[in-house]
């Protein structure tokens, strides 16, 4: 059985299912011995065995379904490697002193702009800095002594470069024509199948929105909030199910910092906002996005950790807000809603296994042509795709519960009468959930 089927818990996991990733990753599913690794390393540096705190260290971070950590001693020099995204981010440890370094893209000639855009963004680095090497690649660069290296200040510095490095080279290769990728050799391409299914879906997912609230029911100027619903679902699940690199997954997280950012636009004028960036993301070719549309495989995540109690809060000051669009006919924002939890909480928090994976479910049953498209073997829906399979619903979500071990959740609160009628009970369901 996969990774994923074994972490989402699939009652299909039987029949042979395509090997694609959901979601952002998270370095915050430690195992055991990777706990003990980083206590490890910590007492090797307290008792200055520098170079076998450091390997522990990397032990603590390899990952063995990502093959993310490689690393060689030899003669009391410690060379490694490890991957971030599109970046390979290589290391060098000696009893004196580190050096990390990861290559961002190539110049060919030397922009003013590039130089300046780099130079303000140091002032933002707490630990590394952005540097042109002897061969004219942008880079990142992290060094310290030994002594002033500890595993704390090692893993900070590590994931400030590592993320740094990752998210800027496809932003400064699609703004700037004469860049040139650098060590991309580890990147996986997917099925062109794939990426065209990801592309067809994408952009009518955008294009249905912008139509909904351009000429659907709802009065956009007068109800901007229920508006601000559709466009957060939408830009969640696209981030979920597409797991967009490069500038579509820089867009995704700009308007979200946009929407939620503290300032003196109003619900309007930042829905406003969103849609332009939206019609942007959709206006560019589809080379662009094919050219984003890679595995690779990652060290650190971005998201927050949080418990099953701070998604239960989310639940409860979220979904009561979907009976008055639902009471008052407007289903598409009512349905909106619950997509709107499930992916503001996949976006932003690494919640527990089990979440995640009823989250997955709660997608693979309101998206089943999305995941018939990517060569899903989809049994969650009817024949005719509108009508819910009853038992196999409820039996994957009480697989899920075997498989994360927690107690089976209350699959009698589901209702099938309608999609949101489900989407409603589903995460009622979900919420009702009593953790050990």
């Amino acid at each position: 059985m996969s990774f994923w089927n074994r972490l989402f818990g699939s009652e299909d996991s039987e029949v042979p299912q395509p090997d694609i990733k959901f979601g952002r990753y998270s370095d915050a599913y430690k195992t055991e011995a990777q706990h003990e690794a980083w206590d490890q390393s910590l007492t090797q540096f307290e008792s200055q065995d520098y170079l076998g705190a450091y390997v522990a260290f990397l032990e603590y971070l390899k990952d063995p379904e990502e093959g993310n950590v490689h690393w060689q001693l030899d003669n009391e020099q410690l060379c490694f490697e490890l991957y971030q995204g599109s970046k390979k981010i290589n290391g060098y440890a000696d009893v004196n002193k580190v050096k990390i370094e990861a290559k961002i893209v190539k110049t060919q000639t030397l922009s003013t702009a590039i130089l300046r855009r780099l130079m303000e963004q140091n002032f933002s680095l707490q630990y590394s800095r952005f540097a042109l090497d002897p061969d004219n690649n942008l880079t990142i660069v992290f060094d310290t002594y030994t002594l002033d290296g500890s595993p704390y200040k090692l893993y900070y510095a590590l994931k400030e470069l590592a993320t740094n490095a990752d998210k800027q080279d496809d932003l400064l290769i699609d703004e700037f024509g004469n860049l040139e990728p650098v060590e991309v050799s580890h990147l996986k391409p997917i099925p062109e199948s794939e990426k065209e299914a990801k592309y067809t879906w994408l952009e009518k997912e955008i294009r249905e929105t912008l139509e909904e609230i351009e000429r659907g029911k709802l009065d956009k100027n007068q109800y901007p909030g229920g508006i601000s619903y559709l466009l957060l679902n939408l830009v969640y699940k696209l981030d979920y199910l597409v797991k967009p690199e490069g500038f579509m997954m820089e867009t995704l997280e700009r308007v979200h910092r946009l929407y939620f950012a503290k300032d003196e636009r109003t619900v309007a004028q930042k829905n406003l906002l969103f849609c332009k960036e939206l019609q942007k993301l959709a206006s560019r070719p589809k080379e662009a996005f094919f050219k984003e549309m890679y595995r690779v495989p990652a060290t650190f995540g971005i998201t927050t950790s949080v418990g099953h109690e701070q998604v239960v809060q989310v639940l409860a000051s979220e979904l009561p807000k979907m009976n008055w669009y639902e009471e008052n006919g407007y289903d598409k924002v009512a349905l909106a809603i619950p997509g709107y939890i499930a992916g503001k909480c996949l976006f932003n928090f690494a919640i527990p296994k089990y979440d995640r994976a009823l989250f997955h479910l709660y997608f693979r049953i309101q998206e089943p042509n999305y995941f018939k498209a990517l060569g899903f073997q989809e049994t969650y829906r009817e024949n005719d795709g509108k009508t819910f399979n009853k038992k196999v619903i409820k039996k994957a979500v009480e697989k899920i519960a075997e498989t994360h071990r927690i107690t089976s959740p209350d699959t009698s609160l589901l209702e099938f009468d309608s999609a949101v009628s489900f989407g409603r009970s589903y995460l009622n369901m979900i919420m009702e959930i009593k953790t050990k």
